[in-house]
């Protein structure tokens, strides 16, 4: 967790630690909060209104010719 904290490529940790496969690593992705506390602190939050999304006829046409 502490080299992933410090930019290190997972697919570096990955052979250190002899994983079979990148999978193995990504774990290690999962399990840090800290890592998504730090993405989530870069977000801002959405300040539209939430609506649901009306596709026009021309898209419908041309999904219904496919």
């Amino acid at each position: 967790m502490d080299l992933l904290q410090h930019g290190v490529d997972r697919s570096v940790i990955a052979l250190w630690l002899g994983h079979e496969s990148m999978e193995t690593t990504q774990v290690y992705l999962h399990a840090n909060l800290e890592i998504k506390e730090q993405a989530l602190a870069k977000t801002q939050p959405f300040n539209g209104r939430p609506a649901r999304y009306h596709p026009d006829d021309r898209l419908l046409a041309f999904l219904q010719g496919l």
